[in-house]
C-alpha cells in the first residue's frame, strides 16, 4: 500500500474497520512517510450514546456523549491538512462518511497571517473570535487564546504542545513565533501561519442568520402539520426545543445538537447528501479499504440504521425533518465520491470481486475455478456479460483474456513463512485429540488457539481443559475490549497457553507465537465456518515457522476445500520463490506490549504507600495525588494513540474517584414531560 502511494503521488485515504487497526495503520505509515502528513480521523467519542425515543414506553433519551480530545486535535488537524496540502495520507475509520462542515466554509475562514501584515490588533481578536476560538488569559489550553499587549498568543485546536505568538507594532504584525504552550519560550521564527478554525462546524455569520429564518419556517410548517392531524403534543414540543435551540444559535452561534440543522447551515436542498471527509479531498485522490470484507459491509449498512432512529425523533416531534438530512453517506453516494479504489484484504467478498471488472455489469454467480487456479484467478459461471448490445452468458470467464485484470495476488512474504499445513481429522474423538496436540505445542513453548461455535462450548471447554492441567482461557465478545487486549497480551506472554474463542480469533489478530490453530466442527456450514471465516482464522497461524491448522469434520464442505485449495496455491508460490531466492523461512517477531494492569497495579500500591504516610482522613489527599499521576498518564497514552492503555486508566480513575467519595452523578435516564418542562 505504501509503495502505491509513493508511486501514485496522489492525496490517499485509508479506511479500516475500526479504531484499534486504524492506530496500528496511523504509526506504521508514519514511519513509511515520515516527512508527510499522516493524519487520522475517527470517531472523537470515548462514549457515544445518540438521541432516541421509545414510543411504547413514552421514553425520551437524550444524546450523552464523552470527547476525547486528543482524538478532536487530531480530527481537526487532518481538516486543515486535506485543504492545504497535497502530500496527506489520511487513516479513518467509517466515520469519514457521517457528516461534516462544509469545505468552502472552513477554508473560507481560515485566517493567513505573516509578518508585516497591516491588521489591528483588535480586528485580530475579532476574526479569532469568529473561529470559535476563545478568550482566556488564565487557563491557556487547545482552542483558546490570550493577550497581553501587543503580544497575542493562540494555541490552535489541531496543534498539542505548540502555540502561536503574534506581535504587533501599531496596526502592523512585527513577528510571528512558535512557542512552547506551556512555558512560553520561542520554538522557532515563522514567517507566516495560517489559523483553522477552532471547531470542526464552522459557519460565516451572515450564512448563520439566513439559515435561522429557514429553520424558523421549517418549524412553522411542521407545528401546523402536526396541530392539523390533532398532535397538540407534538406540536407544542417541537415548537419549544426549535425555538431554545434558535435563541441559543443567536446568542452563542451554536446549540446542542447543532448538527441537527446541518442542511440549513450549509445550504443545501432538501435529500441532499452531507458534506463529509471526502468532501475535503475533492475529485482526485486515491481510496484503500483495508479488510475490505469487514469494512465494506460496514460502510453500507449506517445509512439505514441512523435513519429509522431519527425517523422516529421527527414523527413525535422532537426533530424538524431537516434532521434526516444530517446523515451518513448512502452506499452509492460513496461509491460516486470515491472513483479510485484499492480494496485490501486476504479474504475479499463478492462485492469486491464482481466489482474488481470494470466489463462486468451483472452477474448471477460467482464461484472460484474448479481446477485450483487459487483465491485471486476466477471462473465466473452463468455470467452476463455485455457484448455488442446484448447480454451474452459466459461459462468459463478467462480474467487473462478479456480486458485488464484488476485483481492483484500480493502473496510472497518476506519473512519467507508459508501458510499453515493443514490436517483434516475426523470429529469423533476432537476433543481429546485437542488436548493431545495442545500438549504437544506447550512442550516447544509455543500457543495455540481453539475456536468452537458458541460461548456456552467455548466457557465449558475451557474448564474442561483447565480439569486436565493446561493454561488456558477463553475470549468472546461478553469480555470487555480493555480484558480482551490484557487476554491476548497474557497469551503472548506465556501467562497461560490456549485460548479458546469464537469469532475474534480473526482479522487483525497478530500472534506471532501461536503455531497451532484447531477449528472444532469444521464443516458446519455457516458465518462461522464459511470460506472467509475459515482462511481468516486458519491465517492466525501463518506468522510461525511451525505454523499448522487441524480442521475437525466429518465431510470436505465447500468452504472447507476453497480453504485447502487456496492454502495450497499460496504455498507452492511462496515455497517456489524461497527456493529461487535461497530464503529460510523465519518466524515474525515482536515485542509483547507492557500489561496495562501493571498500572493499576502502581497506582495501588502508589495509595498504600500514601496511606501509610498520613491519617485515615486523609484518604481524599492520597486519592487526589494518584488521580492526577493516572490522569497524567492517561493523556500521555492517548496522544501516543495507545487508546487501549488510555481506556484502562480511565477505568481506574473512575473506581478510584467512586472508592474516594469523589466521583460525579452521572444524570439518569428519565422521561421528560415536555408538556410541563421545557428541554
Amino acid at each position: 500500500m505504501a509503495n502505491i502511494i509513493q508511486n501514485v503521488g496522489k492525496p490517499t485515504l485509508i479506511m479500516s474497520h475500526n479504531k484499534t487497526l486504524a492506530a496500528q495503520l496511523y504509526s506504521e505509515f508514519k514511519n513509511f512517510f515520515p516527512h508527510n502528513a499522516v493524519e487520522y480521523f475517527v470517531s472523537y467519542f470515548d462514549y457515544y450514546q445518540p438521541e432516541a425515543y421509545i414510543p411504547r414506553t413514552d421514553t425520551y433519551i437524550e444524546k450523552d456523549s464523552s470527547i476525547n480530545d486528543e482524538i478532536e486535535r487530531l480530527r481537526l488537524s487532518t481538516m486543515g491538512s486535506v485543504l492545504t496540502r497535497q502530500d496527506v495520507i489520511v487513516i479513518a475509520s467509517v466515520s469519514c462518511i457521517y457528516g461534516l462542515g462544509s469545505p468552502d466554509d472552513y477554508e473560507g475562514a481560515m485566517l493567513p497571517m505573516w509578518a508585516g501584515k497591516e491588521v489591528a490588533r483588535d480586528d485580530f481578536l475579532k476574526e479569532l473570535l469568529n473561529l470559535l476560538f476563545e478568550r482566556n488569559d488564565i487557563a491557556f489550553g487547545r482552542g483558546k487564546f490570550r493577550v497581553r499587549g501587543d503580544v497575542v498568543e493562540v494555541h490552535p485546536a489541531y496543534l498539542d504542545e505548540t502555540a502561536i505568538r503574534v506581535e504587533f507594532f501599531g496596526d502592523e504584525v512585527e513577528r510571528i513565533s512558535s512557542i512552547d504552550a506551556l512555558t512560553g519560550s520561542v520554538i522557532e521564527r515563522l514567517e507566516s501561519h495560517t489559523f483553522f478554525p477552532a471547531k470542526q462546524f464552522v459557519t460565516e455569520r451572515n450564512k448563520m442568520r439566513n439559515a435561522m429564518v429557514d429553520i424558523r419556517k421549517e418549524c412553522e410548517q411542521r407545528v401546523a402539520h402536526f396541530e392539523k392531524q390533532g398532535k397538540l403534543i407534538e406540536a407544542q414540543r417541537l415548537k419549544m426545543r426549535t425555538d431554545y435551540d434558535l435563541e441559543m444559535m443567536d446568542e452563542m452561534g451554536f446549540c446542542q445538537g447543532i448538527e441537527n440543522y446541518s442542511r440549513h447551515l450549509t445550504g443545501r436542498p432538501p435529500g441532499a447528501r452531507p458534506f463529509t471527509l471526502l468532501d475535503f479531498f475533492g475529485d482526485d485522490f486515491l481510496l484503500m479499504v483495508d479488510e475490505s470484507h469487514v469494512s465494506i459491509p460496514q460502510i453500507g449498512g449506517m445509512y439505514e440504521g441512523d435513519k429509522s432512529r431519527k425517523t422516529v425523533l421527527v414523527e413525535h416531534g422532537f426533530r424538524l425533518p431537516s434532521a434526516l438530512d444530517n446523515r451518513p453517506l448512502k452506499f452509492d453516494e460513496f461509491m460516486k465520491m470515491t472513483q479510485q479504489r484499492l480494496y485490501v484484504s486476504a479474504t475479499p467478498g463478492v462485492f469486491e470481486l464482481a466489482n474488481s471488472r470494470p466489463d462486468v455489469k451483472h452477474y448471477i454467480d460467482i464461484k472460484r475455478d474448479a481446477e485450483g487456479r487459487g483465491l485471486d484467478v476466477l471462473a465466473l459461471k452463468r455470467m452476463k456479460v455485455p457484448t455488442s448490445g446484448s447480454d451474452q452468458a459466459v461459462d468459463d470467464f478467462d480474467p487473462t483474456k478479456r480486458g485488464t485484470p484488476l485483481i492483484v495476488e500480493q502473496i510472497i512474504r518476506p519473512t519467507g513463512l508459508l501458510d499453515p499445513i493443514l490436517h483434516i481429522k475426523p470429529l469423533k474423538g476432537q476433543i481429546d485429540e485437542t488436548i493431545e496436540l495442545c500438549r504437544q505445542r506447550v512442550e516447544k513453548g509455543e500457543r495455540v488457539l481453539v475456536t468452537t461455535l458458541t460461548k456456552k462450548t467455548a466457557e465449558d471447554l475451557t474448564e474442561y481443559l483447565l480439569g486436565v492441567d493446561l493454561k488456558v482461557r477463553y475470549l468472546h465478545s461478553d469480555i470487555d475490549a480493555i480484558e480482551r487486549v490484557e487476554i491476548l497480551r497474557a497469551l503472548r506472554a506465556a501467562e497461560f497457553d490456549i485460548l479458546v474463542g469464537i469469532n475474534l480469533l480473526r482479522e487483525g489478530l497478530d500472534l506471532p507465537e501461536v503455531s497451532l490453530v484447531c477449528i472444532l466442527d469444521a464443516d458446519k456450514e455457516g458465518f462461522l465456518r464459511n470460506e472467509t471465516s475459515l482462511i481468516q482464522t486458519a491465517g492466525r497461524a501463518a506468522r510461525h515457522v511451525n505454523g499448522e491448522c487441524v480442521l475437525f469434520c466429518d465431510k470436505i464442505t465447500d468452504s472447507i476445500q476453497r480453504l485447502i485449495d487456496v492454502t495450497e496455491y499460496r504455498r507452492e508460490k511462496q515455497i517456489a520463490y524461497n527456493t529461487e531466492h535461497g530464503i529460510t523461512p523465519k518466524s515474525v517477531i515482536r515485542r509483547v506490549q507492557e500489561s496495562l494492569h501493571s498500572y493499576e497495579a502502581t497506582s495501588a500500591k502508589s495509595q498504600k504507600l500514601n496511606a501509610k504516610m498520613v491519617a485515615e482522613d486523609e484518604m481524599v489527599y492520597n486519592a487526589t495525588e494518584v488521580l492526577k499521576e493516572l490522569e497524567a498518564e492517561m493523556q500521555e497514552a492517548a496522544s501516543k494513540l495507545e487508546f487501549e492503555r488510555a481506556a484502562h486508566l480511565r477505568d481506574q480513575i473512575k473506581q478510584l474517584k467512586e472508592k474516594a467519595g469523589l466521583s460525579e452523578k452521572k444524570p439518569t435516564r428519565k422521561k421528560v414531560n415536555y408538556q410541563m418542562k421545557k428541554p
